[in-house]
């Protein structure tokens, strides 16, 4: 197996688009070679831990309510082509994701690391839930093969805090500055939300050895 780092945040809509067209360019070779690692990117360190009302949030971000509105038409393009649903207008807050990135390292503890970011992507951008609240992750945990019981008390406490707060740090230091970033075998780096035409392609040049870099 080859090991495809994916270092993404399950607030970045470029990172929902991303995994679905990788999903898709995977589900047309079932026999792909990739092993999946989800490692954390923060796109708001410094987010208060309430989290802040998204509105707002977009606007600062952007400049006004029509910047953030341009900002989002390519996304909402994208993800249209991408066969997802973007209910964009039901997200009340953009949360800090240090607890969801917790989440997802003990999600690849337990060997479902995948389904919990998909489950997190879903309920954010579909459902509109907070995924910065602990009973929010502790259902999506529990829908996902996790112990909802576990997951509240690791919560609650200061468990791998540190180590997600070190890895975003080090992601930034080997260069990451935006994410999705898909790392290939541990040398190559493929940035943003590839198509799936890219995928078919890297798939076939290490089925047959070749470099995909190259």
């Amino acid at each position: 197996m080859i090991q495809l780092d994916i270092f993404s945040d399950p607030i970045c809509p470029w990172c929902y688009i991303g995994k679905a067209y990788l999903d898709r360019a995977l589900e047309a070779t079932p026999d792909h070679p990739f092993a999946i690692r989800w490692l954390p990117f923060m796109l708001n360190p410094t987010m208060p831990a309430g989290g802040m009302n998204r509105r707002t949030y977009l606007e600062d971000k952007f400049g006004g309510k029509e910047g953030a509105v341009q900002a989002y038409l390519p996304v909402e393009e994208h993800a249209k082509h991408a066969g997802l649903t973007l209910n964009l207008d039901q997200i009340e807050v953009t949360p800090n994701t240090v607890d969801a990135h917790r989440l997802i390292h003990w999600a690849g503890i337990e060997g479902v690391q995948t389904p919990i970011v998909s489950a997190l992507f879903r309920a954010y951008f579909v459902d509109g839930r907070d995924i910065g609240d602990r009973e929010t992750l502790a259902d999506i945990a529990d829908s996902n093969g996790l112990d909802a019981a576990v997951v509240l008390r690791l919560l609650d406490s200061e468990e791998d805090r540190r180590e997600i707060v070190e890895r975003d740090a080090a992601a930034r230091g080997m260069g990451v500055t935006s994410v999705p970033t898909f790392i290939v075998a541990g040398q190559h780096a493929v940035p943003g939300a590839q198509p799936p035409e890219l995928w078919a392609r890297v798939i076939a040049e290490l089925r047959n050895g070749a470099d995909p870099a190259k």
